[in-house]
């Protein structure tokens, strides 16, 4: 069974048709530059444009990185135009995609679903992290498997700022850090998270999860397991997809 899976990001919107079974993608992802502004009918305009590369015709499931209540309303938008607050994003962006049924989740939590059933936090117990360190940090908690959702816990302070305006990968491509002196601001930002949470598990994702060993092994002092994330990039799409699935949306396969 195939479900289509948009991961909306900070600086890219990208999607493609996912295999269920496998967990992985069934095409080759398209990807199309994040507007800026990414106002609400700019970002779906985006959507539209990586969804009719593929001439699809079923449901769709969409990340936001961002609070997401309902299953269509958006609370937050931190690293997109504030317009998106209050947005009606389900009903948004099956009106641009020509009435297609939607699914809207929030992105990390989409990243965290993914990994949990296909990824590095299969058959893991006890309290799993994972975060995605991009243009923003995105967090997904759960506790026995089950999620929390919209933790957003890139939004804890660390040294009187955001952590994510700290610890984001944007962050260190903005102060044009080496890899050893980012992740010395990981690893605080990590102790803190840790200090409130006591994980078992730390799975990091987002675009950096390719370079973990530029980057891991220059974190210590943490009790937690630290782990990449084995779907990489991918895992936003694939946990839309799932989300998709789950909420019954799917009728079958698209196309």
């Amino acid at each position: 069974m195939q479900i289509f899976g948009v991961d909306i990001g900070g600086s890219g919107i990208k999607g493609a048709p996912v295999d269920l079974e496998k967990g992985d993608l069934a095409q080759e992802r398209h990807k199309v530059l994040t507007p800026h502004p990414a106002t609400p009918d700019a970002v779906a305009d985006g959507v539209r444009e990586v969804v009719e590369q593929y001439e699809w015709a079923g449901p769709v499931g969409i990340t936001f990185p961002g609070v997401v209540t309902g299953g269509s309303t958006i609370r937050t938008a931190a690293n997109v135009d504030k317009g998106w607050v209050d947005t009606d994003a389900r009903a948004l962006l099956s009106e641009r995609l020509g009435g297609l049924p939607v699914t809207v989740v929030n992105d990390a939590d989409a990243a965290g679903v993914a990994e949990m059933r296909f990824g590095a936090g299969r058959d893991r117990s006890g309290t799993v992290i994972l975060l995605t360190f991009g243009t923003g940090i995105g967090s997904a908690l759960f506790v026995d498997g089950v999620l929390v959702p919209n933790s957003e816990l890139g939004h804890l302070e660390l040294g009187g700022h955001d952590a994510e305006k700290r610890a984001s990968s944007k962050a260190k491509e903005d102060a044009d850090l080496t890899w050893e002196h980012w992740a010395h601001r990981v690893q605080k930002y990590l102790a803190h998270v840790e200090m409130l949470f006591s994980p078992e598990l730390f799975i990091i994702g987002g675009g950096v999860s390719r370079k973990s060993a530029k980057f891991l092994p220059f974190i210590d002092g943490i009790r937690a397991e630290i782990v990449p994330a084995q779907l990489q990039n991918n895992a936003g799409i694939v946990g839309a997809a799932m989300r998709a699935a789950e909420e019954g949306t799917a009728g079958g396969a698209g196309r």
